[in-house]
């Protein structure tokens, strides 16, 4: 049982039978539930030949474990998109957009980050295995699908890795309450790795140190720092804006 990865919510279930059918086993409906959003679902699994069980609502709530389900659950084989950085990185032709968070450990940020990275064109987001959450329940809901078309890929160890970026000419940008250059003066048209470290505690420091460059989002308000998701989403399009 413990191979098995249990998807909750319409999203999370609607994206990975679109993007990967074959890996799920079966899914557990609200039996009195019939509208219109239910009947979709249920025709897309017929489509698919995935079995559909009506069950009562205390069954999704043991099945889904205190994640919201909207009265859908899924239980499916896990869908690992790449195993290594290398995986990722052998096959794209464009300069490559990468996402490294260190010590997100909320299953709602990384849920958020990962959904902010697709609609980015994000080609990987990468954590550590000893501080960073997993692909959880909590984080397939969120992510919306996400987690199904973006790669999350947990290494042993981070500033390893991060040199090794370095080596394919991968600019290292991290972000710093404390930097004094500005977000807006990255050249980020070239391949580039955005830095986010964990709310509060911000970068390590082997991590910051591992960084080209530091830089801060200019803060207008009287807030001193941004959600890690919401500042990872404003450092992705400051890329996004100067590739177009």
């Amino acid at each position: 049982m413990s191979s098995r990865q249990i998807l909750a919510g319409f999203h999370a279930v609607t994206a990975r039978m679109r993007h990967a059918s074959d890996s799920i086993r079966e899914i557990y409906i609200e039996a009195s539930r019939s509208d219109k959003r239910m009947q979709s679902l249920v025709d897309l699994a017929k489509q698919h030949e995935i079995k559909v069980i009506p069950v009562a609502p205390d069954r999704l709530d043991g099945l889904a474990r205190g994640v919201r389900h909207q009265g859908v659950v899924a239980v499916a084989d896990p869908k690992q998109l790449a195993v290594t950085v290398d995986d990722v990185l052998d096959v794209i032709t464009e300069p490559a957009h990468l996402l490294i968070l260190d010590g997100v450990t909320d299953p709602h940020n990384l849920g958020a980050c990962l959904r902010t990275a697709d609609a980015a064109g994000v080609h990987a987001v990468i954590a550590p295995k000893d501080r960073a959450v997993g692909l959880n329940a909590t984080v397939q809901r969120v992510a919306c699908g996400a987690a199904d078309t973006v790669p999350y890929i947990m290494v042993t160890n981070l500033a390893r890795t991060m040199r090794a970026l370095k080596e394919r000419d991968i600019w290292l940008i991290g972000t710093d309450d404390e930097a004094t250059s500005d977000m807006h003066e990255v050249d980020a048209k070239a391949a580039v790795a955005w830095v986010m470290g964990a709310e509060g505690e911000g970068l390590r420091r082997l991590t910051r140190e591992t960084c080209d460059q530091l830089v801060r989002i200019p803060m207008l308000g009287s807030v001193e720092s941004l959600n890690v998701s919401v500042a990872s989403a404003v450092c992705m399009f400051e890329t996004v804006r100067q590739r177009k």
